[in-house]
């Protein structure tokens, strides 16, 4: 088979560049519920002292999920504190840093302005994060605090304003979802319903229950929950597990009686009696509840608690591009690559058959490179839409191709716009059946230069899926030679591969009417 891998970049790096240990790195994770600053030295690659660390309690999310718009009391605050940050990370001396935002900036009307007026009045740029940033950011912080194996675990993760529940393993992600449940969220939308606390848990177990895994009986069973975020950390610490930097266990039993203990007490009471800071005696509830629902749909008699969370991903994340041998580009076609894959997981897809058309349609990408004149975006939209092409049959093998689109276009990637999202929908919402064309709404949609992305990826994705036909991956490569007014293509493989070569044929309309070339087959390089 194709090595799948060595077809995600088009070049090795030169290593030029690359920073060496020791190294100091930080960033500013801008929740819904506080803005963390968090500075270190790294000695190794997953080896480092803490610098500096901070928690401002500037709730961002509060207002935001009931009228969609960051308040300016919060924005001045949260200005405030970033002014702040800004001097530590000249004081310190960082040279790499990130700046994350989470629910609350990504989905307040005004988020977009209020990023543009912290540029220009900190000098620090932020980034919008999707869901699936999210949990790999998390997850390369937990397998680093916990020995995961190969089984999969349940990571959750409650923020503000979303919770991230994701599926993993040492080495990678299986499914993850996000949910527009977070602390901050539920207690803005549902504590205005009631009247107690008693009843307030009640609302809130209702609301929590719809959070559920895919089918149980088409994964591996969840070797145990792991839970990040600071209010499962603080439910550790009121709980009595041992305090500190390192991973800690703690009893659902005993995460039922704190919650038993919190419905009871009003937030005064939670203050005082607990020691709680004010910011968190209110959403500790709502978060209490998540991790325990997390626990009940795993039938985890504990829950796994590692210390370590976003803030830490995204060091190590730094830490990883600036010292690693390879460029940004490759960072980030793999970052992609991942998400793709997690994608069709989520959906069941033939990842065998997804992985292999992918790697086939970027070997032709890079070597019809003279004839399209397309770069490194465009090239992982065509990574995503070869990958992800068939989840449509999830839905229905019938027009499939257009279920697809409509999955991807509502999903998210990894450093990916909406836009792009959309784009790599409609490439693989052509990957079979019609042709692109103006009568088609999705299409229509596209502005002329996006269209003609669209037909050039397409062209090459019909050409990538039809070498599979079969589903059986007997096509092992492919070479590409464009030669005047035709590109021969010399296949390798096993068998007489006549299925392959018949559907070629039957798929070369668009690549030959979009390229303006003829597309002729050889085998052993003789046409």
């Amino acid at each position: 088979m194709i090595d799948v891998q060595s077809k995600l970049q088009r070049t090795k790096s030169n290593g030029k560049g690359v920073a060496s240990f020791p190294i100091r790195v930080a960033c500013v994770d801008m929740g819904s519920n506080a803005i963390r600053f968090f500075a270190a030295e790294f000695s190794s690659p997953r080896k480092w002292r803490v610098l500096a660390s901070e928690r401002v309690p500037i709730r961002l999310g509060h207002g935001v999920f009931l009228n969609g718009r960051l308040s300016a009391e919060a924005m001045d605050g949260a200005l405030s504190a970033l002014v702040m940050f800004a001097t530590k990370l000249r004081m310190l001396k960082i040279p790499l840093f990130r700046m994350t935002c989470t629910s609350a900036v990504r989905e307040a009307a005004n988020g977009s302005a209020f990023l543009r007026q912290i540029q220009r009045e900190t000098g620090l740029k932020g980034e919008v994060i999707s869901g699936f940033e999210e949990a790999r950011l998390l997850h390369l912080a937990v397998k680093q605090a916990i020995a995961m194996g190969p089984r999969p675990w349940l990571i959750v993760d409650v923020g503000g304003g979303s919770v991230e529940m994701t599926l993993a393993d040492e080495a990678g992600i299986t499914w993850t979802e996000s949910h527009t449940m977070g602390a901050v969220r539920l207690l803005e939308e549902l504590t205005v319903n009631a009247e107690s606390p008693g009843r307030l848990r009640r609302l809130l177990e209702e609301y929590i229950s719809t959070l559920n895994l895919p089918s149980a009986s088409r994964l591996k069973k969840p070797a145990g929950l792991i839970a990040t975020g600071g209010n499962i950390e603080a439910i550790a610490d009121l709980i009595g597990s041992s305090r500190g930097r390192g991973p800690v266990r703690i009893l659902r039993k005993d995460l039922r009686g704190l919650i038993d203990t919190l419905s009871r007490l009003p937030f005064a009471r939670r203050v005082k009696d607990l020691g709680l800071n004010a910011d968190r005696a209110d959403v500790i509830l709502p978060a209490a509840l998540v991790y325990d629902r997390a626990a009940a749909l795993v039938h985890a008699r504990e829950i796994r608690v590692p210390r370590a969370g976003l803030k830490e991903g995204i060091l190590m994340d730094l830490v990883d591009e600036a010292t690693a041998q390879r460029s940004h580009e490759e960072r980030t076609d793999r970052q992609v690559w991942a998400g793709a894959v997690a994608m069709g997981r989520r959906y069941l897809f033939d990842e065998p058959h997804g992985t292999h058309v992918a790697a086939l349609a970027l070997s032709l990408f890079d070597q019809c490179l003279p004839l399209h004149g397309l770069k490194g975006p465009e090239r992982r939209i065509l990574m995503a839409a070869a990958v992800t092409h068939d989840i449509g049959s999830h839905v229905s093998f019938k027009k499939h191709h257009k279920h697809s689109y409509y999955l991807i276009s509502e999903s998210e990637l990894p450093d990916f716009t909406p836009r792009q999202m959309l784009l790599a929908a409609n490439v693989a919402r052509y990957h079979r059946k019609a042709e692109p064309a103006e009568a088609h709404e999705n299409f229509a949609a596209l502005a002329d230069e996006e269209r003609r992305t669209v037909e050039a990826l397409a062209a090459i994705l019909r050409i990538a899926d039809a070498l599979d036909r079969e589903h059986r991956q007997k096509v092992t490569g492919v070479q590409a030679r464009v030669s005047g007014s035709t590109v021969h293509l010399t296949l390798e493989g096993e068998d007489d591969l006549l299925l392959e070569r018949w559907a070629l044929r039957r798929k070369a309309g668009l690549f030959e009417k979009v390229f303006d070339k003829v597309l002729k087959i050889a085998e052993g390089g003789a046409s």
